[in-house]
C-alpha cells in the first residue's frame, strides 16, 4: 500500500489551479458582539500575502495582481478562521464578525433535500461532521455507532453486514441478497444497494446525517428505519490541499489525502484518497501468523461543471478496495444440545482428538485451516446535475455501481477438516436514475417531489466442501457406516444463485405553513418492486458408490435442490406530520408514517419444506407493512446549547427475519416472516458548550424490542434436537421475546478542553478529550438463547494534540483505552453441533496523526 499512496500523491501534486486578476481589498474584522478585533490575521489562502487589522479591526490588503478568483483567510486565536471568496472587483468594503471558537454552530443538513437548520426540521436526525469523525478516529460506518447510539451495525464480514436504526433494517444474522435493507445508505445522492458499503473507509467526507425513522417520502429508495445522508466535499475554485498520515500500535497505517482547485473558469476538480493498513488482531496458531488485518485503499475523483451561476454539474467517480487477511471469529463457547450423548461437541472433538488452542475467546488464538480471505471491490459513476429553476432546485442523479466481493471462511471454527471450504463469491451491479424537485411553491407551501428507479443484478456462485472430520460432526445414527473411509471428504456442493430486482417510485412530501408557527407535512409514496430468483445448487465428490445406504447418509448432509421464483408487489404508503413552533428555542413535531419493507426472495438453500409447503412456498418473502410513531421536541435551553427528545413506537407485521436451521446444507440460514414484532423507545441528544474551553455532548437511548407473535421461530441452540413425544421439534414459539441485536439501554459522553495555542508558528487550539460508549447486554440470536448473549460494555477513547485550520495539526489518540474486552456479535457454528463463535471487539489501539492543510 506505501507504493500506492506515493503514487497518489504524485498524481495529486500535479493538478494545476486557475488564477484572474485582482487589487486591493479593504475591509473590518469584529467579534460577534461588533467589537472590533485588532491585530486578527489576513491571508490571501494559497499565498504568502498577508496583513493584520489595526485597532479598529480594520485592513487593507495589498492583493499583488493576483487573478480571480481568490480567498481570503481571517484568523484570531479562539476564533473560528473564516473564508472569503473574491469573485469580482473592486470588491465591497468587508464587514467580517468571527465566530467564538467554542461556540455551537448551526448545523445546516439536507435531509429534506434542501439545505436546512438541523433544529428545524421535523426528523430525528445526528449529524457527524467530517472533522468530528476524524478526531474521534470514526473512519468508518462501525465506528459511528459510538458517536450514535440508535445505531446498530453487526459485522461477520463485509457480505455479512447489516446496520440497523432502533433495532430495525436488516435481519440479524447472516445476509441474504433476497431482501432489501430497511436503512438507505447514500453517498451524495446515490444510493448504495450493498451493506458492505458501510464497512469501507470514508473517503474525504464533509458531513453523516443519520435519520431515524421512516423516510419514503424524501428518499429515492424506501426505508422503513432510516437513513445515512453521506455529503463528501465538493470541488472548489480555490485551490487547496489536506494532506494526513496516522501511525499505530499493531503496525497501523493510515493515509489520507485530497486536492482542490480550478481547473478552468469554469471547471473545478477535487481528487481523495484513503488508505489503511494494520497487522491482524488474532493470532493463528495453524498458520503461525495473526489475522484479522486491514488492507484498505480508496480513491475518489470529482469534476465539477458550472455552465451557469444557477447551474452545476458534477462527474464523480470512485473505486475501493479491500484485501484483508481476516475477519476470523474465535469459538466463544459450547452449549450442550438436546441431541444425544454421542453427539455434542465435546463428544465429537474427543473421538477425532481434537483440543481447540484455547477455551477463552479474548486469549485471541484459533486455529482454523481454512484461509479466511474477504476481498472485495466496490466503485462506480455518477452523473449529478443541480439547476435552480422558479424558487427551488431540480436535481437530476445518475448513477452506475458495482461490488465484487471474493471470501473464504472457516465456517467449523475449528482446526479440524469439517468445511474444508466455504465460500461463496457475488458479483453485483445496480443502476439508479433520481430526479426530484425542491423548493418554494407558493409563499405557504415548500416541498419535495421526485421519481425514483433501480435496476440490480447479483450472480453468487459458491461452493462448500466437506473434509475428513464432516462424517462425526453429521453423524446421526450409530451406524458403523458413517466410518466409510472417504464417505464425506470432498463431498460437497456448487451453487449458482442469481437475482434481478427492479424498483420504481413516485414520491414527495409538501410543506404546509397554516401558520408561521404552526406546520403541516403530508407525504406519499407510490412503489412498484419486482424480484427474480433462480437458484441451484449441485451435489458432487466423496466417495463414489452405489450402495443405497452409503447414498443416504451422504443425502443426510447435502441434496441437490433448484427453484426459481418470481413476485412483484404495489405499495401506497405515506406520512403525515405536524410541527409547532413555541418559540425560536421549542420545536416540537408529531409523526404518523405507514411504510413497508419490498416483498423478498431467498437465494440460498432453504430447509426441507413441511408436508403442506413446497421450496417455492419458502422462496417468497412477504413484504412488511410498518405502522410508525413518533413525537419530538428539539430546545436549545440557553446560549450555544441544544437538548432534543424523541419518543418512538414502531409496529411491523409479516417482519423480515433470519432463520438457522438445523440442516448442514443450509448453515448459511434463510429467510422467514415473524408475524408481529414491535420496537419503542426513547432517545435523547444533547450538546453543551460551558465555556470558551469546554464543550460536552451526549447522546443516549432506550429500546423495547420484541417478537408480539413469532409462533414458528427457529429452535434456539441449547433446544437443537428437541423431541417431544418421540416427535422432532423444529420450531418454538418465541412471542413475547427480546428481537436480537437490541439494547435495551446505549449511550455516547464526550468532553472536550481546549485552549489557545500556537505550534511551529500556527495559531490554533491545544485540545484533549475523553469519548465514551456504553450498551447493555442483548440477544445475538434470531431465537432468544441464554448462551448466545452479548454481555453489555462500555468503551474510553481518549485524544489529545493542537488543532489548526491551516498548517500543522497533531493529534494523540487512544481507542479502548482501559483494554475492554467484549463481545460485538455471537453466532453459532454450521450444523449446530453446539459451539459458538465471537465477533470480538478491538483491543486497546493507540497512534498519532499528523495533519497538514494548504
Amino acid at each position: 500500500m506505501k507504493n500506492s499512496i506515493k503514487n497518489i500523491f504524485t498524481i495529486l501534486s500535479i493538478l494545476a489551479f486557475s488564477v484572474s486578476f485582482a487589487q486591493n481589498i479593504e475591509g473590518t474584522i469584529t467579534d460577534s458582539q461588533k467589537a472590533p478585533l485588532e491585530a486578527a490575521n489576513v491571508v490571501v489562502k494559497g499565498t504568502t500575502i498577508s496583513t493584520i487589522t489595526d485597532s479598529s479591526g480594520h485592513f487593507s490588503l495589498d492583493t499583488k495582481s493576483k487573478k480571480l478568483p481568490l480567498t481570503i483567510l481571517v484568523q484570531y486565536v479562539g476564533y473560528k478562521t473564516t473564508e472569503i471568496e473574491i469573485t469580482t472587483l473592486p470588491a465591497p468594503l468587508l464587514q467580517i464578525a468571527l465566530k467564538e471558537e467554542n461556540e455551537l454552530i448551526e448545523v445546516v443538513v439536507s435531509s429534506r433535500r434542501r439545505i436546512e437548520k438541523v433544529q428545524d426540521i421535523p426528523i430525528a436526525v445526528s449529524v457527524v461532521t467530517g472533522k468530528q469523525a476524524e478526531q474521534a478516529g470514526a473512519f468508518n460506518v462501525n465506528r459511528i455507532k459510538e458517536l450514535v447510539p440508535s445505531v446498530q451495525l453487526y459485522s461477520s464480514n463485509p457480505r455479512n453486514t447489516g446496520i440497523n436504526i432502533r433495532g430495525l433494517g436488516s435481519p440479524y444474522g447472516l445476509t441474504n441478497d433476497g431482501i432489501d435493507p430497511g436503512v438507505g445508505f447514500y453517498v451524495d445522492g446515490v444510493y448504495y444497494a450493498r451493506p458492505a458499503a458501510t464497512t469501507l473507509d470514508f473517503v474525504d467526507v464533509e458531513r453523516i446525517e443519520v435519520l431515524r425513522g421512516p423516510q419514503g417520502s424524501l428518499f429515492g429508495k424506501n426505508t422503513t428505519s432510516g437513513a445515512f445522508n453521506i455529503a463528501t466535499r465538493k470541488p472548489s475554485f480555490t485551490s487547496g490541499a489536506d494532506l494526513e498520515v496516522s501511525y499505530g500500535n499493531y503496525a497501523f497505517l493510515q493515509a489520507k489525502a485530497s486536492v482542490t482547485g480550478a481547473l478552468s473558469k469554469k471547471i473545478a476538480g477535487r481528487l481523495s484518497f484513503s488508505g489503511t493498513q494494520r497487522d491482524g488482531l488474532i493470532d493463528n496458531t495453524a498458520t503461525g501468523r495473526a489475522t484479522n488485518t486491514l488492507n484498505n485503499q480508496g480513491i475518489r475523483g470529482q469534476l465539477l461543471y458550472t455552465p451557469s451561476e444557477n447551474t452545476n454539474i458534477i462527474l464523480a467517480a470512485d473505486i475501493t478496495t479491500q484485501r484483508p487477511d481476516g475477519y476470523a471469529q474465535v469459538i466463544a463457547g459450547v452449549a450442550p444440545t438436546k441431541r444425544a450423548a454421542y453427539r455434542q461437541f465435546d463428544a465429537i472433538i474427543t473421538d477425532l482428538n481434537y483440543q481447540l488452542p484455547s477455551r477463552n475467546a479474548f486469549d485471541r488464538k484459533i486455529d482454523q485451516d481454512t484461509p479466511w480471505r474477504s476481498g472485495q471491490d466496490m466503485g462506480g459513476i455518477s452523473f449529478n446535475v443541480d439547476t435552480k429553476i422558479g424558487g427551488g432546485t431540480l436535481t437530476s442523479t445518475t448513477a452506475w455501481r458495482f461490488w465484487n466481493w471474493d471470501p473464504s471462511n472457516d465456517r467449523d471454527f475449528t482446526g479440524l477438516q469439517v468445511l474444508a471450504k466455504s465460500q461463496n463469491p457475488t458479483r453485483q451491479t445496480q443502476i439508479t436514475q433520481e430526479v426530484r424537485y425542491a423548493g418554494q411553491l407558493t409563499s405557504k407551501i415548500s416541498g419535495v417531489a421526485g421519481v425514483f428507479f433501480i435496476d440490480q443484478t447479483s450472480q453468487t456462485n459458491g461452493t462448500e466442501e466437506s473434509g475428513s472430520a464432516q462424517w462425526r460432526f453429521s453423524q446421526s445414527t450409530t451406524s458403523n457406516l458413517w466410518k466409510t473411509p472417504g464417505l464425506f471428504e470432498g463431498y460437497g456442493i456448487k451453487t449458482d444463485a442469481r437475482i434481478r430486482a427492479s424498483s420504481a417510485a413516485v414520491f414527495g412530501q409538501l410543506d404546509w405553513a397554516i401558520t408561521d408557527r404552526l406546520h403541516v407535512l403530508p407525504g406519499v409514496r407510490y412503489n412498484f418492486d419486482k424480484k427474480e430468483a433462480n437458484y441451484k445448487r449441485t451435489t458432487y465428490g466423496g466417495l463414489q458408490t452405489t450402495d443405497p445406504a452409503l447414498i443416504a447418509l451422504k443425502k443426510l448432509v447435502y441434496t441437490d435442490q433448484a427453484f426459481d421464483s418470481s413476485t412483484d408487489d404495489t405499495d401506497f404508503s405515506g406520512n403525515l406530520t405536524l410541527i409547532y413552533k413555541f418559540s425560536d428555542k421549542i420545536n416540537a413535531y408529531a409523526t404518523y408514517a405507514k411504510s413497508y419493507k419490498p416483498v423478498g426472495v431467498n437465494v440460498a438453500g432453504l430447509p426441507t419444506p413441511p408436508a403442506d409447503k413446497t421450496l417455492a412456498d419458502l422462496a417468497v418473502i412477504k413484504p412488511e407493512d410498518v405502522n410508525h410513531y413518533e413525537l419530538g421536541v428539539k430546545t436549545s435551553p440557553f446560549r450555544n446549547s441544544i437538548l432534543n427528545l424523541t419518543l418512538f413506537n414502531t409496529e411491523i407485521k409479516d417482519f423480515q427475519t433470519n432463520v438457522q436451521a438445523a440442516e448442514l446444507g443450509v448453515n448459511r440460514g434463510y429467510l422467514a416472516n415473524a408475524d408481529k414484532v414491535r420496537v419503542r423507545g426513547a432517545e435523547l441528544d444533547a450538546s453543551f458548550v460551558i465555556n470558551s474551553h469546554f464543550s460536552i455532548n451526549a447522546a443516549g437511548t432506550y429500546t423495547e424490542g420484541q417478537y408480539v407473535k413469532f409462533t414458528n421461530a427457529p429452535l434456539p441452540l441449547e433446544d437443537t434436537g428437541l423431541v417431544i413425544d418421540g416427535k422432532a421439534v423444529n420450531y418454538k414459539d418465541v412471542s413475547g421475546s427480546d428481537l436480537p441485536g437490541v439494547s435495551k439501554w446505549a449511550g455516547s459522553l464526550g468532553g472536550e478542553y481546549t485552549k489557545n495555542a500556537r505550534f511551529f508558528g500556527n495559531a490554533g487550539k491545544f485540545f484533549i478529550a475523553l469519548d465514551s460508549y456504553a450498551r447493555s447486554e442483548f440477544s445475538s440470536s434470531p431465537s432468544a438463547s441464554k448462551y448466545l448473549i452479548v454481555p453489555g460494555y462500555a468503551i474510553f477513547n481518549a485524544r489529545l494534540g493542537f488543532r489548526a485550520t491551516d498548517g500543522l495539526s497533531i493529534n494523540f489518540w487512544g481507542r479502548n483505552i482501559l483494554n475492554k474486552d467484549y463481545y460485538e456479535q455471537l453466532l453459532p457454528a454450521g450444523g449446530n453441533a453446539g459451539h459458538y463463535a465471537a465477533v470480538l471487539g478491538d483491543q486497546r489501539t493507540y497512534g498519532i496523526t499528523l495533519k497538514y492543510s494548504l
